[in-house]
């Protein structure tokens, strides 16, 4: 099919293109042969009357064409999936397909697995893709994750979101240390050693640039980890504080050494969202998911 002189078939493969920035990598993710999406590649550029991709070193970069090229093809998948793929007459029972849930290790622990249970009576043939949180807002952006859940300050701002739950804060020591008693000082707090959740390529803990705004100090960060689970289990054997989400708190102590002590501070509540793409905002089967995620939640 052709608009304008384009094959529209070729889209698919102008989108993989501009994602991946390799030939063959791009073949694989849409099950082409490399001569083939190098064809493919060839027609584009004949289209445009532009290289699309030209090799820069040993990597092949985007044109200032191509660049400009990348939310509008993309828009227009979303739209031709949301439109013309989707089905109005959704069916949970019957429903077969994948969808791709954007989730962090804490919500993993504390909202899928009652989730997933629920799927298994109500729509026994859909099935969920569990994904990590990396560039979130670009994964929703490309449509490589349906949902997101994640906290409210990661949000894409010109997208749909929905309240899921609140979650406040709690600190955790091991249950041998004698350190403190049943509560903290703050002097107490800043003097400890603490083990920390860093994001990003920076290796940050998130928390502690809040706590530095507000306090004009750091915390003395002796341990760091990237999976939001693991802080309770790693102050186990030590002198060290964590501070954690406390139903993640609650559910550690019921089977880890460990004491849950009031913070000393104030610290306000973290509000997980959930969020999906404003063009799959009419997709029935999506909404459903949306819908049985929120009243998980609301249970949590």
């Amino acid at each position: 099919m052709r608009f304008k002189g384009l094959d529209l078939n070729l889209l698919v493969a102008l989108d993989v293109l501009l994602a991946q920035k390799n030939i063959s990598h791009a073949a694989d993710s849409v099950n082409l042969s490399q001569s083939g999406m190098s064809g493919a590649l060839g027609r584009l550029r004949e289209y445009f009357k532009d290289d699309l991709l030209v090799l820069v070193g040993r990597n092949l970069v985007l044109t200032p064409l191509a660049e400009s090229l990348v939310i509008p093809v993309r828009e227009v998948l979303m739209s031709i999936d949301s439109t013309i793929v989707t089905r109005p007459d959704f069916n949970p029972a019957t429903d077969e397909r994948t969808y791709r849930i954007l989730v962090s290790e804490l919500t993993m622990l504390l909202l899928i697995p009652t989730v997933v249970r629920r799927l298994a009576h109500e729509a026994p043939l859909i099935k969920i893709e569990l994904i990590a949180q990396h560039t979130p807002q670009e994964m929703l952006e490309r449509g490589d994750a349906d949902l997101m859940l994640i906290p409210e300050q990661f949000l894409a701002p010109e997208h749909p979101r929905r309240k899921l739950y609140e979650e406040s804060y709690e600190c955790v020591v091991w249950s041998e240390n004698d350190r403190y008693g049943d509560t903290l000082s703050f002097e107490e707090y800043i003097e400890a050693g603490h083990v920390t959740v860093q994001h990003g390529p920076n290796h940050i803990p998130a928390f502690d640039g809040w706590f530095l705004n507000h306090y004009g100090v750091l915390r003395r960060t002796e341990i760091m980890t990237s999976n939001l689970t693991f802080p309770p289990l790693l102050v186990v054997g030590t002198q060290r504080i964590a501070t954690v989400h406390k139903r993640l708190a609650t559910k550690a102590a019921a089977y880890l050494p460990i004491r849950i002590l009031p913070p000393p501070i104030d610290i306000p509540p973290l509000s997980q969202m959930l969020q999906w793409h404003k063009n799959r905002s009419s997709d029935p089967g999506l909404m459903w998911v949306c819908d049985v995620l929120a009243e998980e939640a609301s249970k949590v």
